[in-house]
């Protein structure tokens, strides 16, 4: 019965080269490794019966991430340490569990609910400056939106409701970026789509790029001016 289902949410990291994994392998990876941990997963009733799991917005490919969360439903409880120690053991290294709470079904789902994340982009290249960096970025926010392509479609995204804050720092290196962004049903802000943008501003006309490393650090829900922790109880259990 549906009332006999637990909700488990679970946080991992995405590391190394499964870094390079799209959004439908990581999905189909941590199925198989949900299978095999033999915890009771349920199944939907759709033509399909595929296994009851929501996951946190896809991350861009080739982007590592500190903190990806997923939801199972589950036909029976299983203790919550018991159950990480077995996903850990069937999980691949570089998609290993870090923690897992159950949470009240009513809970929204993830993929919308974590509407606010923190990145830090590595700029690995000669002659970068991170004050002209913050110049440049600084430009493209003043200008309220970046149109680009996705393939061959026209896409755009507002940077009054997606772009948050932002940070450079000089480093040996290179420029490293703190990136706050706040994504909706509008559309959300990738990192790459920004710095994009940046470097075609006049002031970075004489910088290169020769890497760039992205990494999620962090996921919240925003709520009335605070940010929500996916594992803050105190708000989760409010909405039962």
């Amino acid at each position: 019965m549906a009332d006999e289902l637990f909700r488990l949410r679970v946080s991992y990291a995405k590391d190394g080269r499964l870094a390079y994994l799209g959004h439908l392998e990581v999905i189909n990876t941590v199925e198989r490794s949900i299978r095999r941990s033999g915890l009771p997963f349920s199944v939907g009733n759709g033509f399909a019966r595929r296994m009851r799991v929501q996951f946190s917005q896809a991350l861009p490919v080739g982007a590592s991430s500190l903190g990806e969360y997923y939801d199972v439903m589950l036909t029976s409880e299983v203790d919550t340490q018991e159950a990480l120690e077995r996903l850990k053991a069937a999980s691949p290294r570089a998609l290993e569990p870090i923690r897992a709470a159950y949470v009240p079904r009513k809970t929204p789902a993830l993929e919308a609910w974590l509407n606010r994340a923190l990145w830090h982009v590595e700029l690995r290249g000669e002659g970068l400056d991170a004050q002209t960096l913050d110049e440049a970025i600084a430009a493209v926010s003043r200008r309220g939106r970046i149109d680009f392509m996705r393939g061959d479609k026209p896409r755009s995204v507002d940077l009054g409701q997606t772009l948050v804050s932002w940070k450079s720092a000089q480093e040996p290196w290179g420029v490293s970026l703190q990136l706050e962004t706040r994504s909706s049903n509008l559309g959300a802000l990738r990192p790459a789509i920004l710095l994009d943008a940046a470097f075609g501003e006049d002031c970075l006309s004489g910088s290169a790029r020769q890497s760039q490393r992205v990494c999620r650090t962090g996921q919240w829900h925003e709520e009335d001016g605070r940010l929500v922790e996916p594992f803050d109880m105190t708000f989760a259990w409010s909405l039962t």
